[in-house]
């Protein structure tokens, strides 16, 4: 990987140079195994220990085939869906590789006894099947992870409602925890130059995410003026949300879980932070039964903010814990837009507040091509900013997933893959000081 390494870290190094590169026969790559995935059977969620199950393998380089790309990873991040690969939940992601290889001989490659897991990644184009023109070897890119088929028309005016759509590094192989990766060619989206590896790798699946589920006409369609809650407001999914909101006009109340949280989200301008902990917010009395007076307590603190009006969208991702009061507290005719479940995927609330109220529930999973590309080009041009709070190598993915799992962490937790250090990578560097204050004040807090 040295050679590959060398060539990127280049300034002089051409397409042709490295086109000429020769690939490994294996990467390191972190995996869970497939003879495995019972190992935390019995266990409560919160005590499988994802250090367990991570490990750090070489593994072979696969086959490229047509309209994919091998790229070398500098840097990737750790997303929920990390965790949920890594615990095995809330189903072991190996059912997902055993039916995505049956659907051709090229995709068998993906069936194996081990998942190379990871959603994101910033790095550099390797090598480029049959078919692929966009991209050339030497192309520094980010990628998405939406990996869809698009053989039925079902998936064409949303390639999320594609029958064949699924999330590239959780529901297929050779995914961007790794020195290598392989994508389709359409996941690839120009790097942003300001950043830094592990800057650019961080956005990928949760500011896309965050891009569909709050702005895009595909999730609530937020607009200048509304009222927005959004829980975990300064995490790897909220703090996105967060920034949307300041930069769409709209009014974002922050919910967070202590004060170094709110802290971070004052200092990305929220005004109106309410840390749930702090304030003793218990939305369930015991394991059954949900306590409505929490939710009016609650709502009233929210109008205390908002002068008196109710929440026009809540950002909604913990699922089960907070889903009773974020329907409460949704103002008439508002939008309760919903993903992830991170707290439980079974929802309990009251149908009164919803169907005798107007509101809507709308569920939000990742983003279509075209939201991930404008997601992107946001993060380009400065508008919106990696939320990095810290970093680990390749070797401590292990520790990073347990923290994401435990919620140790701010922000989002990138990890370095070739890269050999932090801040290498960044190409304009007076857009980086123009932004600078931005991009450092999640490791500042």
């Amino acid at each position: 990987m040295k050679e590959i390494l060398d060539a990127i870290q280049s300034q002089d190094s051409t397409a042709a140079d490295f086109a000429a590169l020769s690939l490994p026969e294996s990467y390191r790559a972190i995996t869970v195994h497939k003879d495995e995935a019972e190992m935390f059977a019995g266990l409560e969620s919160r005590d499988k220990d994802p250090r367990k199950s991570i490990h750090l393998d070489d593994v072979p380089v696969p086959e490229l085939g047509p309209g994919e790309a091998l790229v070398a990873v500098m840097a990737s991040s750790v997303n929920y869906n990390s965790v949920w690969t890594s615990i095995f939940e809330p189903v072991s992601t190996f059912g997902f590789l055993e039916r995505y290889g049956k659907l051709s001989e090229l995709t068998k490659r993906h069936d194996l006894p081990y998942h190379v897991i990871g959603s994101d990644l910033a790095g550099v184009v390797l090598r480029t099947g049959p078919g692929v023109n966009a991209w050339n070897p030497g192309d520094e890119v980010v990628a998405h992870c939406l990996s869809v088929e698009l053989e039925s028309s079902d998936g064409h005016n949303d390639t999320m409602l594609d029958p064949e759509q699924r999330i590239w590094g959780f529901e297929t192989n050779f995914g961007g925890l790794a020195e290598i990766a392989l994508v389709k060619s359409n996941q690839l989206m120009p790097k942003p130059k300001h950043l830094s590896w592990e800057e650019a790798a961080a956005p990928g699946l949760v500011n896309s995410t965050a891009y569909r589920q709050l702005v895009s006409r595909n999730g609530a369609g937020m607009k200048q003026g509304d009222n927005v809650l959004i829980w975990g407001a300064s995490g790897g999914l909220g703090s996105y949300a967060t920034q949307f909101a300041l930069a769409g006009g709209a009014n974002p109340i922050c919910v967070v879980s202590s004060p170094e949280k709110a802290e971070i989200c004052r200092a990305m301008g929220a005004e109106a932070v309410i840390d749930r902990n702090a304030e003793g917010y218990r939305f369930w009395k015991d394991e059954r039964t949900q306590d409505p007076k929490e939710w009016k307590r609650f709502g009233k603190r929210i109008r205390e903010f908002t002068g008196g009006e109710d929440i026009d969208i809540v950002f909604e991702h913990p699922g089960r814990e907070t889903f009773g009061a974020s329907v409460y507290v949704t103002r008439k005719g508002g939008t309760i837009t919903t993903c992830a479940s991170t707290s439980g995927y079974m929802h309990e609330y009251d149908n009164r507040y919803l169907w005798m109220s107007l509101k809507r529930i709308i569920g939000s999973h990742f983003a279509n091509y075209r939201e991930a590309w404008e997601a992107n080009r946001l993060i380009a041009k400065g508008k919106i900013h990696p939320t990095l709070s810290r970093t680990y190598s390749l070797e401590d993915t292990g520790q990073a997933a347990y923290d994401v799992h435990r919620n140790l962490h701010q922000g989002k937790v990138g990890v370095l893959a070739l890269a050999p250090r932090e801040g290498l990578g960044v190409r304009d560097q007076e857009m980086r000081e123009q932004h600078i204050d931005a991009i450092n004040r999640f490791r500042n807090v």
